[in-house]
């Protein structure tokens, strides 16, 4: 069966047009039950689905739970849904993973069966080819700041475009994360427009201390202000020096393929190009921006930085980022401080 994207999954699909069977993975949790959501919506009238839809652990059935419940024909309506949830919980071998399979071969018409894997494990090779499978991964930041949009619509609440933008960055773009604060927002806000200051009152983030703000800083080698930042950005709910680090270091990774792209001789007019599809290509998380906004500035800052200091940044990095681990760690500020004053000695002896 097809394989679909979730945006091919939303933009996609009419009561009538529906697959018997859907299998969603993928890393982003939240997404999938708007996945589900979505096709119980298109499967069967809110006003029937006591009687036509049910949920389940795919792990708590036994083989002849499984078959009465795809089998069971639906009432007053044209199908019925049923919703397996944990499908990676199954067993390879087990009798309930072989009926499944079996059942998937020959699905009821007349059921759409939903398969939800959790975590982010690749697709089960025995349900993949059975099923039209949707992947479902993290939005990148242009995505997120829409979601966040749509999902203060669907809970009622009015948020400015600059404070959903600052509650992506505070939040990293977790969309879990976003869910909770733009609830705890609601209550805040009420009937008014959500406000930037309403966002750092509520999530605990400045504007310009957010730790995009400091990466940004530290790249663009405004070593100061990222100094000044790493205080704040540290006390912030959730943070540590290793998410820190490991967001300097994929900048630093960025920055060192983007280098090496005019090192080779890629026109200066061309880089920002050549890295957004690079950037499309591999579609990493935890950038901060998007995908456009990240080439640009990698294009831009890669120009304040030699192949040989790159090199020298991701070793310090490296390095810092095995000292935060260790056991003994007590100052992870002076730690990150001191590849971040590091940043600043390279570009001093580069001049």
């Amino acid at each position: 069966m097809a394989t679909l994207s979730f945006n091919a999954l939303l933009g996609g699909g009419k009561p009538g047009t529906l697959d018997p069977v859907y299998y969603l993975h993928g890393e982003e949790e939240i997404l999938k039950e708007e996945a589900v959501r979505v096709l119980l919506d298109r499967a069967v009238d809110p006003s029937l689905r006591d009687f036509n839809v049910d949920v389940r652990s795919a792990p708590d059935l036994d083989p002849a739970a499984l078959r009465a419940l795809v089998d069971t024909p639906p009432m007053m309506a044209e199908r019925r849904v049923v919703v397996l949830r944990g499908v990676d919980g199954l067993r390879a071998k087990s009798r309930v993973k072989d009926e499944l399979v079996r059942y998937l071969d020959h699905p009821n018409p007349s059921t759409i069966l939903i398969l939800v894997q959790a975590g982010d494990d690749a697709p089960d090779a025995a349900l993949a080819p059975r099923a039209a499978t949707v992947a479902i991964d993290r939005l990148p930041p242009d995505r997120v700041r829409r979601w966040i949009a749509h999902r203060a619509e669907r809970i009622g609440l009015q948020i400015a475009p600059e404070a959903a933008e600052l509650l992506g960055q505070a939040t990293q773009h977790d969309l879990a994360a976003i869910a909770q604060e733009l609830d705890k927002l609601a209550a805040l806000a009420g009937a008014r427009t959500v406000t930037p200051d309403d966002v750092s009152r509520a999530v605990g983030v400045r504007r310009g201390e957010t730790l995009d703000d400091l990466v940004s800083a530290a790249l663009e080698r405004r070593i100061p202000e990222a100094a000044r930042m790493l205080a704040p950005v540290l006390a912030q709910s959730g943070m540590s020096g290793v998410r820190i680090v490991s967001a300097l270091g994929t900048g630093l990774v960025g920055l060192a393929g983007a280098r090496a792209e005019l090192d080779r001789g890629t026109a200066p007019g061309r880089l920002e190009q050549a890295i957004f599809q690079q950037l499309l290509a591999s579609r990493p998380g935890g950038l901060g921006a998007g995908y456009k906004d990240v080439a640009a500035r990698w294009a831009r800052w890669a120009r304040l930085w030699s192949g040989p200091e790159l090199s020298g940044a991701l070793r310090g990095a490296l390095a810092t980022d095995r000292a935060l681990k260790g056991t003994r760690v007590t100052d992870e500020q002076g730690l990150v401080l001191e590849l971040l004053l590091g940043f600043a000695r390279r570009a001093k002896e580069a001049a």
